[in-house]
């Protein structure tokens, strides 16, 4: 049987979600790279970077179980259409004081009001994908989904970076980044899923704290995606080098804002078209030595990155950190979003934003104490370093990952949980 390279884009219902999700992506990385730029330009300091990652991870860690069981309650398109308007409000506010200059702490105090309602949409999203395609088109959704983000990563930096450069400030921006995701909403408002939410029954409703156990409990008894979740926030956590392209394009490359543009889109070039290559070929045969090789593979072309002083060797590295981690992020989602439930899909994806949350946004406060204290250099390298330390502990502690086959043969346990009553 011939395998099907556009199954996912064949529902009508994916591409609205591709669509939209694509305009929210490349405004985010606009977004993002601006931010970025702003903060650093105003303090010169790294640890205003590391206290943005700090501010945006608090409320990921504090609200993604009870946002993940939420989405297990509600209906998952309907909390998209509630949350989305107020992170559009978010951006305009910070386009306006922006705009004013106004001081930097109202910039972050409007980030972490943000940053709130983005941890209660972020589960939705992401459970939402499984009620789109045929469970049969899972995975290709997934590696679409992933070519989809890429290419947003890939456009959005070097839009980002022509943007700072033309107006000289970060405002415009912002405006931007807060149309595209309007486009979003509007694209989810016409969304039809193909599975309705589960309902629960009285009991279960009562039994909040059971049931946001009972996400964490499922992720703890799965071998195989406590080790992929755990290796990736390990691995990003010491090894994210993201945070301080500000540093490294304004201090160290001085290539300016239209460098930092294309520092930002490097890896995307790397993961854009191994994406696109995991979505023709054949399956990953061994997608457990694989994911290990990639993401010792990242650590390595950090490494790189952080030692070198040539603008194109570090494109080059940049690149190759993409290219790994894209081979992470596929195998972690499919083991991820094939293996669990469906009427636990919310909570475990929570569960799992919670990992990539304390990985990226504690990652880069993380690597901007650090810069602020040893110096940027030091940080990234130190980073890739422990990167690889992290591949030998993950697998020498959890061996089944190495046995990990192929993606397309794990199937969820439909089941009741014994341990979540009704279920």
């Amino acid at each position: 049987m011939s395998r099907d390279p556009y199954a996912a884009l064949r529902s009508a219902n994916y591409r609205l979600f591709a669509i939209g999700g694509l305009a929210s992506a490349l405004g985010g990385q606009i977004f993002s790279v601006a931010l970025g730029w702003e903060l650093y330009e105003r303090t010169h300091d790294p640890g205003a970077l590391g206290l943005l990652g700090l501010l945006q991870a608090i409320p990921v860690v504090a609200l993604a179980l009870p946002a993940g069981d939420l989405a297990d309650r509600k209906d998952r398109k309907k909390i998209l259409i509630f949350t989305l308007p107020f992170v559009f409000l978010c951006m305009l506010v910070l386009a306006w004081l922006s705009y004013t200059r106004a001081p930097i702490g109202w910039l972050y105090a409007i980030l972490l009001v943000e940053a709130l309602f983005q941890a209660v949409a972020n589960p939705a999203r992401s459970a939402l994908l499984p009620q789109l395609v045929p469970e049969e088109a899972l995975a290709n959704a997934i590696a679409w989904n992933t070519s989809r983000w890429q290419l947003a990563s890939l456009g959005g930096p070097a839009l980002g970076g022509a943007l700072l450069a033309i107006f000289k400030v970060a405002w415009p921006s912002y405006a931007l980044a807060a149309a595209a995701l309007c486009l979003f909403w509007l694209c989810v408002l016409f969304l039809k899923p193909l599975a309705a939410p589960v309902q629960m029954t009285a009991a279960q409703a009562e039994s909040v704290w059971l049931r946001l156990a009972a996400g964490a409990a499922f992720v703890r008894s799965q071998p195989l995606i406590l080790a992929a979740i755990s290796l990736d926030m390990l691995a990003v956590l010491f090894g994210g080098a993201t945070a301080l392209l500000p540093v490294f394009a304004k201090d160290i490359l001085e290539v300016g804002p239209t460098g930092l543009g294309y520092l930002r889109a490097a890896p995307a070039v790397g993961a854009l078209i191994v994406s696109l290559t995991i979505a023709y070929r054949a399956p990953i045969k061994k997608a457990g030595v694989a994911l290990l090789w990639a993401v010792a593979g990242f650590g390595i072309a950090t490494i790189i990155f952080g030692l070198s002083r040539n603008f194109y060797l570090s494109l080059f590295a940049l690149a190759l950190t993409g290219a790994t981690d894209n081979i992470s992020v596929v195998v972690r989602h499919t083991l991820v979003q094939a293996t669990t439930p469906r009427h636990m899909q919310g909570r475990v994806s929570a569960v799992n934003s919670v990992f990539i949350g304390i990985s990226n946004e504690l990652g880069a406060a993380e690597s901007g104490y650090v810069a602020r204290w040893l110096g940027a250099i030091v940080s990234v390298v130190s980073g890739g370093i422990g990167t690889i330390l992290v591949v030998l502990g993950v697998a020498t502690k959890w061996p089944q990952l190495r046995e990990l086959g192929a993606l397309e043969s794990l199937r969820a346990k439909e089941e009741p949980d014994p341990k979540e009553p009704g279920l």
